[in-house]
């Protein structure tokens, strides 16, 4: 009986031999080469290849089609060796594109927006010198993201990537430069997009949104001087981070607004979840000649990063089927709006606001609380359990590691009166749960 070793791997069919050594990283696949003649290019075949520049390895130039090639590399590589390699890829039919590339002056090649096989692209930099947008041709994209880098050569970079993604899904721009002031974004196959601009401290002259199918989005930028076009029809979920300039922000005044987001605010008004930053309160204080009612809203985030809440009251006013109300944080800073009746949430006036005594919420959370002490937190609580007619349940993120801490509070709460919200159920838990 034939007893000794025997290699059954080699007996394998190439196709299954390519599959396995496919989960290999690439350097472990490599080694194979020195196996034997047949093993010696087996790895160079393998339909997904994943490189990173410590291995320096440069990949083998092959006719095999290329389901993924992903690339991570930074410096002490050749920039024409990166270039290379991205245009090798792209000719051999590369369905999932991922570069993570650091190389100092390496300019990548605007064919990467030009491929009739991507069905997944990300491109993410630094200290490259950018990619040009002249002519974008993606009829299989599906998911584009892009971070940190500059487009140009064309009159609006963001309308021309959508216009050249015929089944776009996903799009995801972080951090893109630009040397134009008019983002333009339209789809109507775009279900999921995030937008996170970051140009220097001044208002872009126009921005439109034409995405009727666009479920979720993720957005941050300065206040436009006009929004021509606000398409969200199907929204869903939204992050908004509206800014003001230096400029807006010194000029701010309760007489006059110092800029206009009322269209773009109009055009999200049936969104259903909504997050809101500390710097949108100030937009729908400052920017908004007045907040559109939000007939479809059912939960609602606020940070208040230690901003005046004049924004607040009307805008809970507009939210007639809030469920669930979420406060980031519970910092609020006295302005002289707080005089008034129902210029404010707080107490100062002397008097109940009509949007507590009147809300439909049931569920209310605050995060981070005891973040900056909690005396006028625990007022404010104590508030909103006074007046707050639906509540139904009250749930404290206490930032403190001490359970003594949250014992303390949770007593404190129970014992106050609770005309409004007899039945309400509080809960204090350590913030990390959050």
């Amino acid at each position: 009986m034939d007893i000794g070793p025997k290699d059954i791997i080699s007996n394998l069919p190439e196709a299954l031999i390519c599959h396995i050594l496919s989960i290999l990283p690439i350097e472990d696949s490599a080694l194979t080469s020195v196996l034997s003649k047949r093993w010696r290019y087996l790895f160079a075949f393998t339909p997904y290849l994943v490189f990173d520049d410590s291995m320096f390895l440069r990949p083998a130039i092959r006719n095999s089609t290329i389901n993924k090639f992903s690339l991570k590399c930074g410096h002490g590589v050749v920039p024409d060796y990166v270039t290379s390699w991205v245009l090798n890829v792209l000719e051999r039919g590369v369905l999932d594109l991922d570069l993570h590339v650091t190389v100092y002056g390496v300019r990548l090649p605007s064919k990467v927006f030009v491929s009739k096989s991507l069905v997944s692209l990300r491109i993410e930099s630094g200290n490259v010198r950018g990619i040009d947008v002249d002519h974008v041709f993606l009829p299989k994209l599906k998911y584009l993201y892009i971070n940190t880098i500059m487009l140009g050569k064309a009159d609006d970079c963001f309308e021309k990537l959508t216009a050249g993604c015929h089944v776009l899904e996903e799009l995801v721009l972080n951090n893109v430069y630009s040397n134009i002031w008019n983002r333009s974004v339209s789809s109507k196959t775009l279900k999921r997009l995030t937008l996170w601009c970051i140009d220097y401290d001044k208002n872009p002259d126009s921005v439109s949104f034409d995405t009727p199918n666009l479920a979720y989005l993720k957005y941050s930028d300065y206040v436009a001087r006009k929004y021509p076009k606000v398409n969200f029809r199907s929204l869903v979920d939204a992050t908004i981070d509206l800014a003001m300039t230096s400029d807006q922000d010194a000029h701010a005044s309760y007489e006059a607004l110092v800029g206009n987001a009322t269209d773009f605010l109009m055009g999200i008004c049936n969104v259903q979840i909504l997050y809101l930053s500390a710097n949108t309160l100030g937009v729908l204080t400052f920017c908004c000649e007045s907040i559109p009612v939000f007939n479809n809203l059912i939960h609602l985030t606020m940070e208040t990063r230690n901003v005046g809440w004049e924004s607040l009251p009307p805008l809970l006013k507009n939210c007639p089927n809030l469920e669930t109300l979420v406060f980031q944080g519970l910092r609020h800073r006295y302005t002289s709006k707080c005089g008034d009746v129902d210029g404010c949430l707080c107490k100062y006036s002397g008097e109940i606001s009509s949007c507590l005594s009147l809300s439909p919420v049931k569920v209310l959370k605050i995060l981070r609380f005891g973040e900056y002490g909690i005396e006028n937190q625990i007022e404010l609580i104590k508030l909103f359990l006074e007046t707050m007619p639906c509540l139904e349940q009250l749930t404290i993120y206490y930032d403190t590691p001490i359970d003594d801490a949250l014992i303390q509070v949770s007593s404190q709460l129970k014992n106050f009166a609770r005309e409004a919200s007899p039945n309400c159920e509080i809960q204090v838990i350590h913030d990390v749960l959050s």
